[in-house]
């Protein structure tokens, strides 16, 4: 393949050829790529700590980054496909216990009165 020999105009309206042209932008890219990450002492030049609008946007970022951290982690220790009733199975299976036995359902259902009775005194002391 020939190269050709086209100009480019720049912004001011000089013409240069295309190879130097070429050549320019890629000595830009790679200058570019090279302070692409600013060291910290730039960072600490460049943050004010006295600024409000630029401490206030610093702190949502954080926690809004820390409230995605929690929710993702609470999200990881839920089962994902399991239902409750699959567990409950699951549970029931191990401690070989039947949950078709109607003495177990008097016993659950004496637990939970139990429960409604402490939750309605507790609720009516503290009002």
């Amino acid at each position: 393949m020939k190269k050709s020999e086209t100009k480019t105009t720049t912004n001011n309206g000089s013409a240069i050829p295309a190879g130097a042209a070429a050549a320019a932008a890629a000595a830009a890219a790679e200058a570019a790529s090279s302070s692409a990450e600013p060291t910290k002492a730039e960072l600490e030049a460049e943050f004010d700590p006295n600024d409000k609008e630029l401490c206030h946007a610093a702190l949502k970022i954080q926690s809004t980054f820390r409230g995605h951290l929690a929710r993702k982690l609470v999200n990881k220790d839920e089962p994902e496909d399991e239902d409750i009733q699959e567990i409950t199975k699951k549970v029931a299976e191990e401690l070989d216990i039947d949950l078709t036995d109607p003495e177990l359902n008097k016993a659950a259902t004496k637990i939970q009165a139990s429960f409604r009775g402490h939750k309605t005194r507790k609720d009516t002391t503290n009002e």
